[in-house]
């Protein structure tokens, strides 16, 4: 399994998603998983998703510039590091972000996000 490959499937997955539907990012997390939000800790797939949800815009678009990959221990797990641009319905300019997602495997050989930290980056 290519650890490059697997990181650009994920992330195209996570963010069509995300921009199409945010609710149905429910089964990419579980009760162990973690979000930290812009310093706030959030746990669990129903947490995560309901402050997903609630996010104060409706409509966006990622557009991905970066996607940096490592396998992470013995478990097979992969650190996912992404950088982009985030354009909300409306708004002139996007808005940068970096987004770090510690994906680990499930016994159906999928993956799970256990930890999930994103930051605006403001210029």
């Amino acid at each position: 399994m290519d650890p490059d490959a697997v990181a650009k499937a994920f992330v195209e997955h996570y963010y069509s998603t995300f921009d199409a539907n945010r609710a149905n990012l429910a089964n990419l997390y579980q009760e162990s998983s973690m979000l930290t939000f812009e310093g706030q800790k959030i746990q669990g797939s129903p947490n995560i998703v309901a402050k997903l949800t609630s996010l104060p815009f409706q409509q966006c678009q990622h557009s991905i510039t970066t996607v940096d990959c490592q396998p992470s221990g013995p478990a097979g797990g992969m650190l996912v590091f992404v950088s982009g641009n985030l354009q909300l319905a409306g708004e002139q300019h996007a808005l940068k972000f970096s987004q770090m997602f510690h994906l680990m495997p499930t016994p159906q050989g999928s993956f799970y996000v256990l930890n999930d930290i994103f930051r605006l980056n403001y210029a």
